[in-house]
């Protein structure tokens, strides 16, 4: 028997199966039946440099801008190579380190070497 799973807005397990939705009685939040299927692949977002260039673990790539530091006097200036990036969730895609420290940038301020 297919269990139903729990409301993806509230994470509360009191849901129910209406037609071709799930529905929340919690937050009354419906979703369609067919999006719980999806794979980790179909859900995986595709992480894109300046240049529209897939950025993978491990690339090496350039800044292609100043980028101040927040609360710092620091800059990371145009042109530094970085080696071995992270890809994170978020709004900063990109965790690095550099010889200034350790970074999380947003991918649209890279360009991969």
């Amino acid at each position: 028997m297919p269990t139903i799973p729990a409301c993806p807005q509230c994470a509360m397990e009191n849901t129910y199966q209406d037609g071709e939705n799930y529905v929340c009685a919690d937050c009354g939040h419906d979703w369609p039946i067919k999006d719980t299927a999806k794979t980790d692949e179909d859900t995986a977002e595709v992480v894109k440099d300046a240049n529209g260039n897939v950025l993978k673990e491990g690339d090496s790539v350039v800044l292609i801008k100043d980028l101040k530091v927040k609360g710092s006097s620091l800059t990371l200036k145009m042109g530094t190579k970085v080696k071995s990036i992270r890809l994170v969730g978020g709004d900063h895609e990109v965790d690095c380190k550099m010889d200034a420290g350790n970074f999380m940038l947003k991918a649209c301020y890279l360009r991969k070497v």
